[in-house]
């Protein structure tokens, strides 16, 4: 008996080799992503059934094949998928001509995405370099959906047609929207040794007030830096920002908390986070609702330790300036000022990258450097995004 156990161990054995040999080579990573939201119709709209959506978005890192995330995580029903396809962005919803690629389920072309739920693409084995501008279109059926999943400010524009026009490369009378729509995340098979940076953060993380289209979110910047350094070229860039997002509280998008799991946890190959999250908590449109420092030090500490269970760097972003902002008050800025120091010396975090030095104004520490202000004396212009990418330590990711 004793024998015949053994011969059969050594029998199985033999055939690992064989499996092993049969998959892929690479590791998965993420390239591209986008945190999901809820984006409930509005009065007026059009049907969001029966629609072709094209998304356009840009990766960070190339790899020798991809696939990609559809994503229901925030319907309230079921939500059909009669096709989907991928292809190369040329502008104005068109892609070249003879590029695009079938998105596949399991090898079936349509699929059903659960209310909660997201689907992973079959991997497409085509190689596809650093920042390329994609266009990801997702026909849903007829149906009924009071709520799509969506990313609302995409700093990119993007389509939706009546009907199946995944298959055009010019969709016709298609209108504009500035969100993307059923997509979250884009992943490419890679070297063993690529892995990602997720950024997770408010709308200066998302990109508000930078030019449109253009790619220039200080997310973007950094992949750039990335890009020309030869020791980092297969270091992808992860933006996990959502407009008016807050640590403690949920009003646009799920709080930091609330999301932490789905839009860092879950992240393939993340190995680090840029965590620059908190003004909006300090000054909301509600004051009865801001949050004290020591709140938000225990939130974030709670960012901290999941993110330390699960083997990932946390790096600090210091709260940039924002007097002269619409809601700004003494008490705002000494939380914000709390919570930049904690950062720097009470060693919970892995390390900083001082945005605030960045692009504070000289003169009035307070405030932002009137060369980096978009205007609102909060947001960023594109130098400004540009100068908060370009004080990153990139030595950080080693």
């Amino acid at each position: 008996m004793r024998n015949r156990l053994i011969a059969a161990i050594l029998c199985n054995v033999s055939f690992l080799p064989v499996f092993a040999a049969s998959r892929p080579i690479g590791t998965w990573v993420g390239t591209w992503a986008a945190a999901p939201m809820s984006c409930p119709a509005k009065s007026g709209e059009p049907s969001a059934g029966d629609s072709t959506y094209r998304n356009v978005l840009r990766t960070s890192i190339g790899g020798k094949g991809f696939r990609v995330q559809l994503t229901n995580e925030f319907g309230a029903t079921q939500l059909m998928i009669g096709s989907a396809r991928i292809g190369i962005d040329t502008g104005d919803g068109s892609i070249k001509p003879g590029s695009d690629h079938e998105l596949t389920f399991g090898g079936h072309t349509s699929v059903t995405i659960p209310v909660g739920g997201l689907m992973l693409s079959d991997e497409i084995p085509m190689e596809i370099p650093a920042f390329s501008s994609l266009a990801v279109s997702v026909y849903v059926t007829d149906q009924v959906i009071a709520t799509r999943t969506c990313h609302l400010l995409a700093s990119s524009t993007n389509y939706v047609t009546k009907g199946d026009a995944t298959k055009v490369d010019k969709m016709k009378n298609a209108r504009t929207t500035d969100s993307w729509n059923f997509v979250k995340g884009i992943d490419v098979r890679t070297d063993k040794n690529a892995f990602a940076i997720v950024a997770l953060g408010d709308s200066i993380t998302d990109g508000a007030a930078s030019t449109k289209d253009a790619n220039h979110r200080w997310t973007d910047e950094l992949a750039e830096r990335l890009q020309k350094s030869s020791s980092a070229k297969q270091v992808a860039v992860l933006n996990e920002g959502i407009v008016g997002n807050r640590v403690l509280r949920t009003e646009w998008g799920q709080s930091a908390i609330a999301r932490f799991d789905r839009d860092v946890l879950a992240q393939n190959g993340a190995r680090y986070l840029i965590l620059f999250e908190g003004i909006n908590d300090i000054n909301w449109q509600d004051p009865s609702e801001d949050a004290s420092a020591d709140e938000l030090i225990v939130g974030i500490s709670q960012l901290v330790e999941r993110a330390h269970a699960h083997g990932i760097t946390v790096i600090a972003a210091t709260l940039t300036p924002f007097a002269g902002a619409d809601g700004y008050s003494e008490k705002g800025e000494l939380v914000r000022a709390t919570l930049n120091n904690w950062y720097r010396t009470a060693g919970v975090v892995d390390g900083i990258v001082d945005f605030e030095k960045a692009v504070r104004d000289p003169s009035k520490p307070t405030a932002l450097n009137p060369t980096y202000d978009s205007g609102d004396h909060l947001h960023p212009n594109d130098a400004g995004y540009k100068a908060l990418a370009n004080t990153i330590d990139l030595s950080l990711f080693q």
